[in-house]
């Protein structure tokens, strides 16, 4: 596969100043190894389906389910703090 890239003065900048150390003999080189550098740092994902409001808010009382704090139903804790 073949791609061209059109690179902004900064980009350009920093490629020269790689290709001037004498590491790197091509753009190429330096893109490619820019490339690998950032898919050790960040490593490509699938994008997750977004989900609707109305299984977001399924998903959620499903997680919250049987969630205590110090053995109280977060649930009884905000009944309680309403009488106040």
């Amino acid at each position: 596969m073949s791609l061209t890239l059109n690179l902004d003065p900064h980009g350009e900048q920093l490629v020269a100043a790689h290709l001037r150390t004498g590491r790197y003999h091509s753009p190429e080189e330096v893109v490619t190894r820019a490339l690998e550098t950032l898919a050790e740092k960040d490593p490509p994902t699938v994008p997750t389906r977004t989900m609707t409001p109305a299984e977001a808010v399924a998903d959620i009382r499903e997680l919250r389910k049987g969630v205590t704090l110090g053995g109280i139903r977060i649930k009884d804790l905000v009944n309680e703090g309403r009488k106040y």
